[in-house]
């Protein structure tokens, strides 16, 4: 449900964002956010949490793509690799970090404790933003960003450079997707290994990747975007394809580890690709909007497309098609590149 209705909204608040500035879509996203965290303390049927995914799905697509836009906006001309590197860790910090706080304040006190703690953190979020986020301008001019004309994204379909980082960032999700979705499976029903084991296992590409952000952001401001993006994808095709292979808790550790190792290589090189083009099309929001597209977009299709394969082929060919999937979007990134 949450990234059913993101997937749908995140395209039109970005392109809303270049029309009307980042700010004020900030700002209600995050209180929308904070208003369904508070919900949840209340909901007692599966319908009504069904909602209120649905509510917050849509509240995150008012945040995430406009908050990408917000920094590409100010970032400095070559250092869009180090600076959107630093706010990625923002995201895997908190993937990384929200499931272990949450987890103990349920321990600790009650589930109820976990959605109120979240709730005051996007609260938290909403004030800062309300009282202190200037409203940004466009660089080299005194006009508010919203004065910015959005692009159709038929229109960018068909920019090749803007399409290759649409086509790359969606396949490496759906793969992401399929991994997060099935990886425990694997773990559980082939290896038999704990829930604290298989939550390890799941965790070190999330902790691997948000490690890399600024080291590799760095680089993609001083070396190849293209040469690190194409490198992500040839590393996380090879530990896709050695998942399926992988017979003990250590294998599975490398394996995600070099998936988690391939996102940290690629992702500050895709964005800061991103917002080169966002400048260069002077329409920040609507090329953000069409990346985190992509994003919703793989995170949505590759558990579905994975439940769907599992229903007719043995398991392992859930993984062979991530790799297919991946060198799908990277081959299409190389060839528009």
């Amino acid at each position: 449900a949450f990234s059913l209705t993101r997937t749908i909204f995140v395209p039109y608040f970005g392109k809303l964002s270049d029309r009307k500035g980042k700010k004020p879509l900030l700002t209600v996203g995050l209180l929308a956010y904070f208003l369904t965290s508070l919900l949840y303390t209340a909901a007692t049927t599966i319908e009504t949490l069904i909602l209120l995914r649905l509510g917050q799905g849509f509240a995150s697509a008012m945040i995430l793509p406009v908050a990408q836009a917000y920094v590409g906006q100010i970032t400095p001309t070559h250092k869009e690799g180090r600076i959107m590197g630093l706010f990625n860790i923002s995201l895997y910090g908190g993937l990384s970090a929200g499931p272990v706080m949450g987890g103990l304040v349920k321990d600790w006190l009650n589930i109820q404790a976990s959605f109120l703690g979240m709730g005051i953190l996007t609260f938290l979020g909403f004030m800062l933003c309300l009282l202190f986020l200037p409203p940004e301008t466009i660089p080299g001019k005194n006009s508010p960003s919203g004065s910015q004309k959005p692009i159709s994204y038929m229109k960018l379909m068909k920019i090749p450079s803007a399409f290759s980082l649409f086509a790359f960032r969606a396949c490496f999700t759906t793969t992401v997707g399929i991994t997060w979705a099935f990886l425990p499976l694997l773990a559980d029903v082939r290896l038999a290994l704990s829930s604290s084991a298989i939550g390890t296992v799941v965790m070190i590409n999330v902790f691997t990747a948000g490690l890399l952000q600024v080291p590799m952001g760095y680089l993609a401001d001083r070396f190849s975007k293209k040469a690190l993006t194409l490198s992500g994808g040839i590393l996380a095709t090879l530990a896709v394809l050695y998942l399926d292979r992988a017979d003990s808790f250590g294998a599975l550790i490398l394996a995600n580890g070099i998936f988690g190792l391939a996102g940290g290589i690629s992702f500050p090189a895709i964005m800061a690709m991103g917002v080169i083009e966002g400048r260069r099309t002077k329409a920040m929001g609507s090329i953000m909007g069409f990346l985190a597209f992509g994003h919703s977009l793989g995170m949505l299709a590759g558990p579905v497309l994975g439940g769907v394969l599992l229903d007719f082929f043995p398991f392992g060919t859930i993984f062979m098609f991530g790799a297919i999937v991946l060198i799908a979007g990277t081959a299409i990134f190389w060839r528009s590149n």
